[in-house]
This record gives structure tokens, sequence and C-alpha cells, in this order.
């Protein structure tokens, strides 16, 4: 498999989520040539948004803010494990009309990013179809790469 050794990682402000960081961090650190990307996705504003006077620019600066804090947390996890920071990249995006899942699939093809890892999480029937689940996307679709799913 080509590009093995490029990991993205989807995370977000779960539990699980940091656990596949720790997950990542113990069995690529020692490796020389990797290459780690933290993405953080989220969902475009929800409908009623715009018509209680809600603005886009605000709402994205909103998010990436919150989104700091834990991929801050992450980052500090890969180095405390001997990653150098060189080898780490971040990306925070919007999903716009799209499913976060299907971003973090687009994500991982633009990247060429041979494993991709995420945590489970639960998320009910609805959240599913509204956003998707990431976990399940990535064992759908995990064709051309490896997905790491960590409970």
């Amino acid at each position: 498999m080509k590009n093995w050794n490029r990991f993205l990682i989807a995370v977000d402000k779960s539990e699980t989520s940091l656990r596949a960081v720790r997950y990542v961090a113990y069995m690529v650190a020692g490796l020389a040539d990797a290459h780690i990307c933290l993405l953080h996705v989220y969902p475009e504003p929800p409908p009623d948004f715009y018509i209680q006077g809600g603005k886009l620019d605000r709402y994205q600066m909103l998010r990436e803010e919150r989104a700091e804090h834990f991929l801050l947390e992450s980052l500090n996890i890969l180095e405390a494990a001997g990653i150098s920071g060189r080898k780490i990249s971040q990306r925070v995006c919007m999903a716009e009309g799209k499913t976060i899942s299907q971003m973090v699939l687009e994500i991982q093809r633009e990247g060429q990013y041979g494993t991709v890892a995420t945590g489970k999480r639960g998320v009910s029937k609805a959240e599913e179809f509204l956003f998707g689940s990431i976990s399940n996307a990535l064992a759908r679709h995990s064709r051309d790469f490896t997905a790491w799913i960590v409970g």
C-alpha cells in the first residue's frame, strides 16, 4: 500500500477521538518518515441559522476557535510520544454541501493518506443521517487506505 506512512486523524472533542490520537502516537512513534494530519470537520450551520440573523464568518470563527483546544491537546499527545511537530499538520474545515464523513473521505483522497484514524462514537440514526458516521463510512469505503477505528 502506497503512502502507508501518511496518517489522517479525524478529531473532535470526544474522549474516543483522543484515544485514537494516543493510538496513532503509540503506533507511529519512532517512524522516521511519518506525516500526521489532525483534521476537524464541522457541519454547516443549521437551516434556521440565517433566519435568526446568523453570519457565516462568525459561525466559522467560533467553530474554529472551539477546535483549537482539542487540536492543541491532540498535538501535545503526539509530541509527548516523541513525534516532531514538523511532521504534524492541522486542518479545520466546514463540510459544505456534504456530510462530515464525505468530507473526511474527500480529504483522504486529496491528501493521499494511506491510514485514516478516528474514534468510534455512538451517534443516533438521525445524527448519522444528517452528518454521517465517520467510523461507518471509513469501514465501508476503505479500499485504497487503512482505517483505524478506535473505541
